[in-house]
């Protein structure tokens, strides 16, 4: 039975019952069971055979069988690991020695440690937490403003749910129907830029005004160097890489030193110019696997996994065997995954010209040589300071790096599907924190009850979510809600306009998990009428979802600061400490619209989309 009027009711209803309080699943479960007895109800049959029964359980069998999901669990285990066992404190310390002469040095250090720790663990609570502990309390005693301090931890924060792998990457694709690759693939450079967007505005502004964020005292700038290391100068050489690859050859003088530890010894020697060799071991095996993928490997063959299993939510449930009209909207309204793609979705993927293009070769060739100049002046001034920062940093943040490395690049190269490399992840993160020894039994058995406390909590919104947007299908409120948009007679860009609003104003009342569920699937079918490539859409929802953590009344990310703050920093401080960072996320949505290229490259040149 359609009832346009009920469907409406029902959105309505969602909203206002979230915001007082009730859980998202079973709101969502409740009221699609309610309103769904009343669109199949039949006066000749009995209660118990209504038709909602049926459907509940096709959208419970079709939760609990989707493979896809299964890295959902892996991921969210990794993160809660890592929160768990890895050693943030030093990793914040060593990045605050590497950046203690740029402007608001602290300042900066948080956004990168938030960014790089929330790429890791993709918990935008554990994170803010953390960076409340660790950075906050630093930077006030610093004198730094309190708007600064607590702007940066709540916005950078949020980054981890934006950059790859993020869980709410694999919500949109089961939602929409994508791939999860290729959104993995479209969301990494805009997640990137609005971090280095949020660390222009906060260097920009400490240079403005440094009274904001006064130079750091020089106790907290100073790098502790061995004693041993100013002596090994004398007798080597001022410059630490060659003095170290003159005392491998000729070590009796360097043997007699003291290191408060006993002599130097040759091991000490050999690991200390291994340390020297780490920038140029980085920039060389970066720009080795560029040239191999693209050289030697080339795309030929390399696709991302399909998103098998997928359907978006609301299509109808072919397996009750009705009319599209009773079930659910018909499924041109509904969109297949190939109708919502662009309009070579579907196809096979173009296939790479042989050898690497001109352009492709002169880029690479001026990367090479910038990199040569910079590694060449690097080095020339490397002395007992800088040897120390380099083994600081690959001691506290190189082996995240590559474990973080890997399991996106065994995504973007087709090596693994997103599942597998969760698993990868999974057990990389296991291993970090064993080899730091920092994981007992306490701390695994809290990562393994939060992870499955979470995938317990997102599989009963899929299916939550499945019955209620089914049931709004059916009973015409997707349809109506079509019909009003088309009749407004908008252009693309007014469209896109209005969507990225609504989805704003809602980040207000709502966390990115409700809006993604409810409300992002009554504006996909809408996307093929305006030509708008679902993943260009969906990747600026991403961005603009950052606001659900920053804009008041409910900001998450603001409550938890305020947890571990201290008491004179007020929730209004905090609040306005993040609205410049909502202004920024409006800037850096503007800017992927105007030039798609900041999204769309990476996938097309991956996988030929």
């Amino acid at each position: 039975m359609s009832d346009p009027a009920l469907g409406l009711l029902m959105l309505g209803l969602i909203v206002v019952v979230i915001m007082m309080g009730f859980p998202t699943a079973f709101t969502l479960m409740g009221l699609g069971i309610f309103f769904g007895f009343y669109a199949y109800y039949d006066p000749s049959q009995h209660w118990m055979d209504n038709r909602i029964f049926d459907l509940m359980v096709q959208r419970s069998y079709g939760a609990m069988t989707n493979d896809v999901l299964i890295s959902i669990p892996l991921f969210v285990l990794m993160g809660y690991v890592m929160e768990r066992g890895a050693l943030v404190d030093k990793m914040f310390y060593s990045i605050q020695l590497s950046f203690r002469r740029l402007p608001a040095a602290l300042a900066v250090t948080t956004l990168i440690v938030c960014t790089f720790w929330g790429i890791a663990s993709g918990l935008v609570g554990a994170v803010v937490v953390l960076m409340g502990v660790i950075a906050l309390n630093p930077m006030l005693r610093a004198g730094y403003d309190v708007k600064l301090a607590s702007g940066v931890i709540t916005a950078g924060g949020t980054l981890g749910i934006l950059i790859p792998p993020s869980v709410m990457i694999i919500v949109y694709a089961a939602v929409a129907g994508q791939s999860v690759v290729k959104l993995y693939a479209a969301a990494m450079f805009p997640g990137f830029f609005l971090a280095f967007l949020y660390l222009v505005y906060i260097v920009g502004w400490a240079m403005l005004n440094p009274r904001i964020a006064p130079a750091l005292p020089p106790e907290q700038t100073r790098v502790p160097v061995p004693a041993w290391m100013p002596r090994f100068q004398t007798l080597y050489s001022s410059n630490m890489p060659a003095g170290l690859l003159r005392a491998l050859f000729s070590p009796r003088r360097a043997l007699g030193l003291e290191t408060g530890n006993g002599r130097l010894t040759y091991r000490e020697i050999a690991g200390n110019f291994a340390a020297t060799l780490i920038p140029f071991l980085l920039v060389a095996g970066t720009l080795g696997l560029l040239w191999w993928y693209v050289v030697i490997h080339g795309q030929a063959g390399v696709e991302p996994d399909a998103a098998a299993g997928l359907e978006q939510l609301g299509s109808s449930p072919e397996q009750l065997g009705s009319a599209p009209e009773q079930l659910g909207s018909p499924p041109e309204q509904l969109g297949a995954p190939e109708q919502l793609g662009s309009p070579d979705a579907g196809n096979a993927p173009a296939t790479v010209p042989t050898g690497p293009a001109t352009a492709f070769l002169v880029t690479f060739g001026i990367i090479a040589a910038m990199a040569t100049v910079i590694l060449a002046r690097y080095y020339r001034a490397m002395g007992p300071e800088r040897l120390e920062v380099i083994k600081l940093l690959s001691s506290s943040v190189l082996p995240l790096a590559i474990l973080t490395v890997l399991v996106l690049a065994v995504i973007l190269f087709g090596i693994t599907s997103a599942t597998e490399s969760a698993a990868v992840g999974a057990a990389g993160a296991f291993a970090l924190a064993m080899t730091a020894r920092t994981l007992d039994w306490k701390r695994t058995k809290e990562a393994v009850f939060l992870t499955a406390k979470t995938t317990a909590m997102v599989c009963w919104l899929f299916i939550g979510s499945a019955v209620f947007s089914a049931v709004f299908a059916i009973l015409g409120g997707q349809a109506l809600i079509e019909q009003w948009v088309l009749s407004l007679d908008l252009t693309p860009l007014q469209f896109m306009i209005l969507s990225q609003a609504i989805i704003f104003l809602l980040g207000w009342p709502l966390e990115w998990t409700e809006i993604i569920i409810i409300f992002v699937p009554i504006f996909l079918p809408l996307l093929k009428h305006f030509d708008i490539d679902p993943i260009l859409w969906g990747v600026i929802v991403f961005v603009n979802l950052q606001a659900a953590f920053l804009s008041p009344p409910v900001a998450m990310s603001a409550f938890y600061l305020k947890g571990v703050a201290p008491s004179h920093v007020t929730i209004n401080q905090i609040f306005a400490g993040m609205m410049p960072y909502m202004a920024i996320v409006v800037l850096c949505m503007v800017l992927m619209y105007l030039w798609p290229g900041l999204t769309l490259w990476l996938p097309q040149y991956l996988y030929g989309r």
